[in-house]
């Protein structure tokens, strides 16, 4: 059977094996599983009890209801994006497997789409009992939304994928010594998204980096949505713009990485 391909070779029997190989692997243990249902599900019930509490103790946020919840639930799609594109990426690292798929006919984009289709399936295990809890505990229905909520979703997701591609190029080069920046980059990005909090609270001069940042556009439009029930196009057309721009040279990077990987050996060494 002939393989089918994409554009310049791509080989979608390729992604769809390496897709496989990572699912497999993620219904292989309950652990794995778990993690991905724990977190989102805590996280939703903490800062939806703290939304009541405020709630009843100030006009703004009672007038505001659901922007917390809503909220943590945007921030959640971004960091679990992120997390899934680099756990499964680390699966291979600790796996002590990169050397052997750099050899075998795999291309880097497909390895790196692959990536990105299991992401997005880590991410659904873990976002939709997120979501439900949230209707059926704290009647916010993050669905209503409609068609805004797609466009934040494709957004945040565009940014993970930009931060994963380039932290699991660093941990390529680097060995897993370089780890720890997997599970702690996004975090210094959380408070310059503006994830709970809107862009003018930032000193003057942090706004200017704020807005440089895609995932900003998309936490100011949920609350201008929520809150003024207004759908901010401009800030979704301006924050795909950059993501298109992050994507890029996330690939760019990722491949600059890999090729010094090669030349100074780190594939064979098993990233230590």
């Amino acid at each position: 059977m002939t393989d089918l391909t994409l554009h310049r070779g791509i080989s979608v029997h390729r992604i769809g094996a390496m897709i496989l190989r990572y699912w497999y692997l993620l219904l292989s243990s309950w652990p794995r599983l778990l993690e991905l249902l724990y977190w989102p599900a805590l996280q939703v019930i903490t800062w939806g009890f703290i939304q009541y509490y405020i709630a009843e103790n100030s006009n703004f946020f009672a007038r505001a209801g659901g922007t917390l919840i809503g909220a943590v639930i945007l921030w959640d799609i971004l960091f679990r994006g992120q997390l899934g594109f680099s756990i499964s990426f680390l699966e291979e690292m600790w796996a002590r497997n990169i050397g052997n798929l750099m050899m075998s006919p795999l291309r880097p984009i497909e390895f790196l789409l692959s990536l990105m289709v299991m992401s997005l399936i880590r991410l659904a295990i873990g976002i939709i009992p997120m979501t439900l809890l949230a209707l059926f505990m704290f009647q916010f229905n993050v669905y209503a939304l409609g068609l805004p909520l797609i466009a934040f979703f494709c957004n945040l997701i565009f940014t993970s994928w930009s931060v994963g591609i380039f932290v699991s190029g660093l941990v390529l080069r680097n060995g897993l010594g370089a780890e720890s920046i997997v599970w702690t980059l996004m975090f210094a990005i959380l408070p310059l998204a503006c994830v709970y909090y809107p862009v003018s609270v930032l000193p003057v001069w942090l706004q200017y980096v704020a807005w440089a940042l895609p995932p900003t556009y998309a936490f100011e439009g949920m609350r201008a949505l929520l809150i003024e029930q207004t759908f901010r196009t401009d800030l979704m057309l301006e924050a795909l713009a950059i993501n298109v721009v992050l994507l890029v040279a996330s690939f760019w990077a990722f491949l600059a990485l890999l090729r010094s990987a090669k030349k100074h050996g780190s594939l064979l060494s098993g990233g230590e």
